[in-house]
């Protein structure tokens, strides 16, 4: 399974373009989108946004989208994952929203989480391509224990704009397909095992 998989595209439509352009070049089966979709909303502008892939597309909202980017996402072509697993090609799909610490227990009781899931979140794990000025780690210590608890195959997020790439907590792998500062995001192969080719 192929997918395209970005975040922070902060209501730039040149984003999107890239976006766009790189759904051209390669044969994806599947886009996913890990927040901040615009830049403090409307949630029109992510339901506008979300209208243009021409592709199945995941999408989460991020720290800089306003409340009602949910109702936008919900309104559009997209499917909003946040607290819902969403199989894909046989691949479960789990996204965590902006309020972390309230979602454990759900996580928990539903089962949400497990060795097969792609988490999709909007930070990255603290200690996993989350560094941020003079190499401090910035990520969310709350989705680190997720991992260590559950040891999902994949992580995909973004929020930390000056470290995207990819990395690893255990076994699972940590990509953040920030596009925020440069970067076009990841392209993710999902089979046996899992590739990640950096767009640049």
């Amino acid at each position: 399974m192929k997918i395209l998989a970005v975040a922070d595209i902060h209501g730039a439509q040149y984003r999107l373009n890239l976006v766009l352009k790189n759904i051209d070049r390669y044969s994806l089966d599947l886009v996913v989108i890990c927040g901040d979709i615009t830049q403090f909303g409307p949630g029109d502008l992510a339901m506008n946004f979300l209208d243009q892939i021409p592709v199945e597309t995941l999408a989460i909202t991020g720290n800089i989208d306003s409340a009602d980017v949910g109702k936008g996402i919900d309104e559009s072509k997209a499917t909003r994952i946040e607290m819902k697993r969403v199989i894909k090609k046989g691949i479960p799909f789990v996204g965590i929203g902006r309020d972390i610490s309230n979602q454990l227990k759900i996580i928990d009781e539903k089962k949400l989480i497990d060795e097969n899931s792609v988490i999709v979140s909007h930070e990255p794990p603290y200690g996993a391509q989350d560094k941020v000025f003079l190499g401090m780690h910035a990520g969310s210590k709350i989705l680190r224990e997720i991992i260590e608890k559950y040891k999902p195959r994949l992580v995909l997020s973004g929020h930390i704009h000056e470290d995207p790439g990819y990395g690893k907590i255990n076994n699972t792998l940590v990509v953040n397909c920030s596009m925020g500062k440069r970067g076009e995001g990841a392209l993710v192969d999902i089979n046996e095992k899992i590739s990640v080719k950096m767009l640049d």
